[in-house]
């Protein structure tokens, strides 16, 4: 099962570059998130102080009661356990198989007996489809390989909390759609609290319960995917749809030149939200809900065609 993330009024700088002020958000227990945002934004900085790689200058991290930005090393040893990190090249030890670096986890924190490991460390390479690829280096493999070690290795010590780093970097769309599927099952499975970073619009638009997006050094919006998909706030709607008109340009923002000539122009339509993505058994998670719910619930007229198989298809032929 897995746990909240409490974040309040998170900011880091590194020198006098402010990454992000102010960031608030809640991560809810056994659902998935997902965090995106325009190149440079911060992201995978994001990751690394919800971990405590890195310290926030400002605010809070709580996870089980514990303020993982002001509390001991100790502390810290402890929490970390509750967390299972996939990274942007699966991060393996080049010089150990995949067995090894699978079974690494468990070696360096539990003291677990070699047969025992070897039961975990072949379940969970099962989970991910790699059986048989175990005495393979990392150098040998594909890149979707790779990831879907890292994750095996992620998963080894029955992680409450997993964060994964731009999953889909290097991936074709097949790959891609795959292992959007894998995180699904995973969560369908074990009940986590998944966050992903991810710059792929269709895998936003298809897999999270939960969306944020960070730009311009903040949290522009969190909330239930349904929230986030029909916004006509500027700049959700223009990131989350791939669109050209709106405060985002080539550096992060246009200038004022650039809005104002936009300013009577028309924006293209809201595109149907899609259904989400259901695990491959067909029995709903736990934190599913039904589609529409969240639109009804709050009054709000979804884009016309939503969630119909005809809005999925469209929503993919439109972001590849």
């Amino acid at each position: 099962m897995g746990v909240d993330v409490a974040v309040t009024n998170l900011t880091k700088s590194f020198g006098k570059q402010l990454i992000w002020k102010g960031v608030t958000l809640t991560l809810p227990a056994g659902e998935v998130s997902v965090m995106l945002g325009p190149s440079g934004t911060g992201k995978s900085v994001f990751l690394k102080a919800l971990i405590g790689l890195i310290k926030p200058d400002e605010g809070s991290i709580v996870i089980e009661g514990t303020d993982i930005a002001s509390c001991s090393e100790k502390e810290l040893y402890e929490i970390r356990k509750l967390f299972g990190v996939l990274f942007q090249d699966g991060a393996m030890f080049g010089s150990m198989n995949l067995y090894d670096n699978v079974a690494f986890p468990l070696r360096e924190h539990t003291r677990k007996g070699e047969s025992e490991i070897r039961d975990i460390v072949m379940e969970k390479m099962d989970l991910v489809g790699l059986l048989g690829a175990e005495m393979k280096l990392p150098g040998e493999i594909s890149g979707g390989m790779r990831k879907r070690a890292g994750l095996a290795r992620a998963l080894v010590l029955d992680p409450e909390i997993l964060l994964i780093d731009e999953p889909d970097s290097g991936l074709d769309p097949v790959r891609t759609s795959f292992i959007n599927q894998l995180f699904i099952d995973l969560n369908a499975q074990i009940d986590a609290t998944f966050l992903i970073v991810t710059h792929d619009i269709h895998s936003v638009r298809i897999v999270p319960d939960n969306i944020g997006l960070l730009y311009h050094k903040h949290l522009a919006m969190y909330g239930p995917r349904e929230m986030l998909l029909s916004s006509d706030t500027p700049v959700v709607r223009q990131f989350l749809n791939a669109q050209t008109v709106g405060p985002i340009g080539m550096s992060e923002e246009k200038d004022a030149d650039q809005l104002a000539a936009e300013k009577d122009m028309d924006l293209p339509p809201i595109p149907p939200i899609p259904l989400q993505l259901e695990p491959s058994n067909g029995i709903p998670r736990r934190s599913q809900r039904e589609p529409g719910a969240w639109c009804r619930e709050n009054g709000v007229i979804p884009p016309k065609g939503s969630f119909t198989k005809e809005a999925e298809h469209s929503s993919g032929s439109q972001q590849h």
